[in-house]
């Protein structure tokens, strides 16, 4: 459960003109202790960093020990990076949820696609969900301690007996005891409910996000936000497991009856509160709402606002950089998921109005996870072969960045999909170079021209493709 032996925090970069370069720190020497103490984590690290004279051991390459003492401002950064978080394990899920994403996958494939994270110290750091029924109490007193908020967990339901139906866990029912754990020391939390049709919907769901408001009060609220989002099912899950998917009927009525809540709870708090994941409408057919709905986008990792902003951030750089006109003329074909087809078209005419630019949309549900499962972010390398390989792609693929994982070796040719086919490979089949793109600012850069080359396939768009930035 995460409770192994410390190891050395492996360093695997180190910053330019920061303190450790000075130092004469390399990527690959390891960090022992900070002033005699073992750092269990990067939380712990930053702890101990916190001061202005270090003792750091060190474990170089080749395996010899030193010492390195360091005076420094208290809130300098040494300029270290990790290859992981955790440097003494991660702490994994001891749940049984039948609408796991990591137990619906099929098996062999690589091991990181199967750990069950469970960790609040990855929650703290990254946002990552949890669902605190794994935590000993020496656990809870170090979030106190160190005042670890806000975290992420996942609710799903607050009536003990659906709760623990949903996790196979009877731990599982004492979330609201916890909830008011954060309340008295005034931490907070950021909630999310899965609904899955027929066991924590309707007037389960009505019950839950009334339970979590009841925390949503004072200064420090201990549930700040909520999001409600929809089960995804593929074609890998357990047989007998007793979910259904989401209906567009569904949809339709977990927005009515949210949207009344969220009505209610603007009236109570002057928030929202309780959000709906962009998904939702994607299913019900049902426009997403417009930016002033989503305020500071509290529950943006959910998928709550991130089409509107994805949409209102294209319109400010579509107004920055599109030219009027480019030369050579360029075809470029723009992959997404299928279920924002609709909502991403506007955008990729506002592209076609450029002189000489000719973007394609290519939406595509996945055949790899089972056709239902229409997110982008989980399309694999086999739905791009399926469904692109008798299209004419133009000079470049635009692919989304959020569908690729490095692999374990670093190498950028090794960049992989999540059934493990490496980006290189899917370039090499659809005869045609693929640049991945995290933003709207790439997005339009990568249509110009404008980014790096690809390093990581022999097939390149043709000469004059790439201009200066």
């Amino acid at each position: 459960m995460g409770t192994q032996a410390i190891r050395p925090a492996r360093i695997t970069a180190v910053l330019p003109d920061s303190i450790a370069a000075e130092v004469g720190f390399e990527p690959g020497d390891a960090l022992v202790s900070i002033n005699g103490q073992r750092p269990r984590d990067l939380i712990d690290y930053r702890f101990l960093c916190a001061d202005e004279d270090l003792t750091l051991d060190v474990l170089d390459r080749q395996g010899k020990t030193h010492r390195v003492e360091i005076e420094k401002d208290i809130d300098d950064d040494l300029g270290l990076e990790f290859d992981t978080a955790l440097f003494d394990g991660l702490i994994q899920c001891n749940n049984a949820c039948p609408f796991c994403f990591i137990d619906q996958q099929p098996p062999g494939k690589r091991n990181t696609l199967y750990l069950k994270d469970d960790d609040y110290r990855l929650s703290f750091l990254y946002g990552s969900y949890l669902t605190l029924t794994n935590l000993l109490p020496q656990e809870w007193e170090r979030i106190a301690q160190l005042r670890l908020s806000p975290l992420y967990v996942s609710v799903h339901a607050t009536e003990p007996e659906v709760r623990s139906r949903l996790l196979k866990n009877p731990r599982a029912g004492q979330i609201l005891d916890q909830l008011a754990w954060f309340q008295t020391q005034r931490l907070q939390v950021h909630a999310q409910v899965v609904v899955c049709p027929g066991i924590n919907d309707g007037d389960h769901l009505e019950t839950t996000l009334r339970d979590l408001a009841r925390f949503h009060q004072g200064d420090t609220p201990a549930v700040a936000s909520a999001a409600v989002v929809p089960v995804g099912l593929t074609r890998f899950r357990p047989a007998d497991d007793e979910l259904t998917p989401v209906s567009q009927a569904d949809a339709r009525q977990v927005i009515t009856q949210v949207q009344a809540l969220q009505a209610e709870f603007r009236q109570r708090f002057g928030t929202t509160f309780a959000w709906l994941a962009d998904e939702w409408f994607l299913l019900a057919k049902q426009p997403v709402p417009p930016e002033s709905h989503y305020e500071d986008y509290p529950q943006l990792g959910n998928g709550v606002g991130s089409i509107r902003q994805f949409i209102q951030q294209f319109e400010v750089a579509a107004d920055a950089y599109l030219p009027a006109a480019v030369d050579p003329p360029r075809t470029l074909t723009w992959l997404v998921g299928n279920a924002v087809e609709h909502a991403f078209q506007p955008l990729c005419d506002r592209l076609n109005q450029v002189n000489g630019l000719t973007v394609h949309l290519a939406p595509l549900a996945s055949d790899y996870w089972g056709r239902a499962m229409t997110v982008t972010g989980l399309l694999t390398g086999h739905d791009l072969v399926q469904g692109l390989q008798n299209r004419h792609l133009g000079d470049l693929l635009l692919l989304p960045a959020v569908m690729l994982k490095p692999s374990d070796s670093g190498d950028p040719a090794e960049t992989l999909f999540l059934d493990d086919m490496s980006i290189a490979e899917v370039s090499q089949k659809l005869h045609c170079p693929i640049l991945p793109v995290d933003d709207t600012d790439a997005l339009i850069k990568g249509c110009l021209g404008h980014m790096p080359r690809p390093a990581y396939a022999d097939l390149q768009p043709a000469a004059g493709y790439w201009t200066p930035s």
